[in-house]
């Protein structure tokens, strides 16, 4: 949510608000949420619910300027058939999945790391994560290049394991 705020332009004060106020309308709704296939997910429905809050915050500065409140002279493009045919929606859409998937990367990631070596851990890190080659990694931690290639396979694995589990809870 946050990171969604804060690439469509809103500072990290503003993008803070929106976060907030999307775990508030999350807290108010959550005792009624009842999952439903076919009105979509709870992916879907944060997804919404962000998109708005951005929306609205975006909307309500352009009626300001210097902290001036200007008048409203012109009805701006609020509805959500109006929103979806926007620009900003394509970009919005695009932008949540970008930042949804770092968050499963993220996560994944934070879950792997207990189940394998740090030193294995440390291994993959370099190699993949910081694109050192391997050879050099091999060096630089003083161990067989077939070690560095080891930690790589042992960490894909449990990361496509992962991300399969993560991915089956957000339907």
């Amino acid at each position: 949510m946050y990171g969604v705020a804060r690439r469509h332009g809103l500072s990290d004060a503003d993008a803070q608000d929106v976060v907030q106020e999307v775990l508030n309308a999350v807290v108010r709704k959550i005792e009624d949420f009842v999952y439903d296939p076919e009105r979509g997910s709870f992916k879907a429905w944060l997804k919404r619910l962000t998109m708005w809050r951005v929306w609205d915050f975006l909307r309500k500065k352009q009626y300001q300027v210097n902290g001036q409140r200007l008048p409203k002279e012109e009805r701006l493009a609020t509805a959500l058939e109006e929103l979806q045919e926007s620009p900003f929606y394509e970009e919005m859409e695009r932008t949540w999945e970008i930042e949804w998937r770092q968050h499963l990367v993220d996560t994944a990631m934070a879950r792997v790391k207990p189940l394998i070596d740090a030193k294995q851990y440390q291994l993959y890190y370099l190699h993949i994560i910081k694109g050192f080659p391997a050879k050099e990694v091999a060096e630089r931690l003083q161990v067989n290049p077939n070690a560095v290639y080891a930690a790589k396979y042992k960490m894909q694995e449990l990361l496509a394991r992962e991300f399969a589990f993560l991915e089956r809870q957000e339907t």
